[in-house]
């Protein structure tokens, strides 16, 4: 099976470092040419499933500008140019939440449309996470930060209260390598 083949390439939107979108002119397996392909590049994030010393889960009550009413919310954020994802990980867990983890599980990377570009995010869980500052964060919605039991994850998971496909795609994929361990 062949890929698809990018023949040029020109910026139609520049928004700003958080949006750009692009007219592709992409050339299929089979020979056909289409002329207008929207491409959409967005930066690239992490996603942070953190699990405290005592075996709780850090999650964030929060609203989202995308998001009808309240979900529940991991631990996130863009990746600054030239910053590694775990670094970005790193980062991101000591601003949101004040905590610090020693291990680290990288649990993938994924594209976040298959057919539209929109950037890459990189999914880590933090194990032994423990407090050692106030939170520095920068984030516009208003949030609360709690721990949550295994179980109460779970139920939360499974009732949809992460609204946003990635935190529920991370969410699962923690559950799943911790269930390995069991």
């Amino acid at each position: 099976m062949r890929s698809w083949k990018t023949l040029s390439r020109r910026v139609i939107l520049d928004h700003s470092r958080f949006l750009v979108v692009e007219n592709h002119t992409v050339e299929l397996p089979d020979g056909r040419v289409i002329p207008d392909w929207p491409w959409v590049i967005t930066p690239d994030y992490v996603n942070i499933v953190a699990v405290t010393e005592d075996g709780e889960f850090l999650c964030f009550r929060q609203t989202k500008y995308g998001v009808d009413g309240l979900s529940l919310a991991t631990v996130g954020g863009y990746i600054e140019p030239g910053e590694e994802p775990l670094a970005a990980a790193r980062r991101e867990l000591l601003e949101e939440t004040g905590y610090e983890a020693p291990e680290w599980v990288d649990l993938g990377h994924f594209r976040v449309d298959g057919n539209r570009g929109a950037g890459t995010a990189y999914l880590f869980m933090a194990r032994g996470a423990r407090r050692v500052a106030e939170p520095d964060a920068d984030d516009l919605e208003e949030q609360e930060l709690f721990h949550l039991s295994r179980s109460e994850v779970q139920a939360a998971l499974v009732a949809g209260e992460f609204k946003l496909l990635g935190w529920t795609a991370i969410v699962a994929l923690a559950l799943l390598h911790l269930h390995g361990e069991d």
